[in-house]
């Protein structure tokens, strides 16, 4: 059975690897699931303090969701998709323990999401970092709610409807990501910080986190509502599917 999460304990921190290189880690059902249920089991670990999230190989932390998955759903199943991705964002934001993510290279789409979901994020100067959903025909929900959050609305309309993705030094610039390091040493630094985390008061690190938690609960909760609702009048009408057979064929040619 294929392990689409790989797991290590470096001390007192947990290590979470998005284990699907061949296609850049790509997210898909089971993947999901298998984050949530590492997420749990770290959590409930009373010798993990830190965690961290990274992608194995060197092309990406993750490219964001497997079109070949997503391009197959009707509006039941899209309505489902969304249920998955409020447990897994709900886990992370329910965590007790702080979390770093690991930037490996492009963290794209709802990886993007991801990441700016976790406390801090550590790159190298390779990494791009973007929401480019517009570009496969999937609208954003989600990502725009998360964006706004820390990056303002200016900034949340520009990825969001130009679907580019940013440089390193942007991200940096507009302190979405917090260092940027040599790519060898990307693991080394996050481990170096989630080290650092872990030594902090431990009731503290948990009511601070839940404190921010609880600042953004309605936001998340209305994106949450939103996202069932448009993305199934999104995926009714047959452009997403339209939309990712166009991309990944042209990727395939390419």
């Amino acid at each position: 059975m294929r392990n689409f999460i790989l797991l290590e304990r470096h001390g007192q921190v947990g290590v979470i690897t998005l284990n699907r290189p061949e296609i850049m880690n790509a997210w898909n059902t089971p993947m999901r699931e298998d984050l949530v249920r590492a997420l749990i089991a770290f959590e409930a670990d009373p010798h993990v303090r830190a965690i961290i999230i990274t992608g194995a190989g060197t092309r990406a932390f993750c490219a964001g969701q497997d079109l070949n998955e997503a391009k197959t759903f009707d509006p039941d199943r899209a309505e489902e998709w969304i249920g998955e991705w409020d447990r897994l964002y709900d886990r992370i934001r329910t965590l007790s323990k702080p979390i770093v993510a690991a930037l490996n290279g492009v963290a794209a789409g709802s990886a993007f999401q991801v990441a700016l979901v976790c406390d801090f994020r550590i790159g190298h100067p390779g990494v791009r970092m973007g929401q480019p959903e517009i570009n496969s025909g999937i609208a954003s929900v989600t990502g725009p709610w998360i964006m706004r959050e820390l990056i303002g609305l200016a900034r949340t309309i520009d990825l969001t409807l130009t679907g580019r993705l940013m440089d390193a030094d942007e991200c940096l610039r507009i302190g979405i990501i917090n260092q940027i390091v040599p790519q060898e040493r990307v693991l080394d630094e996050s481990l170096r910080l989630a080290n650092e985390l872990a030594k902090k008061p431990p009731v503290a690190m948990r009511l601070d986190r839940q404190r921010f938690r609880e600042m953004t609960q309605e936001g998340f909760k209305d994106a949450m509502k939103a996202a069932v609702r448009i993305h199934r009048e999104s995926y009714a009408t047959g452009e997403p599917a339209q939309m990712m057979e166009h991309f990944l064929s042209r990727r395939a040619a390419n």
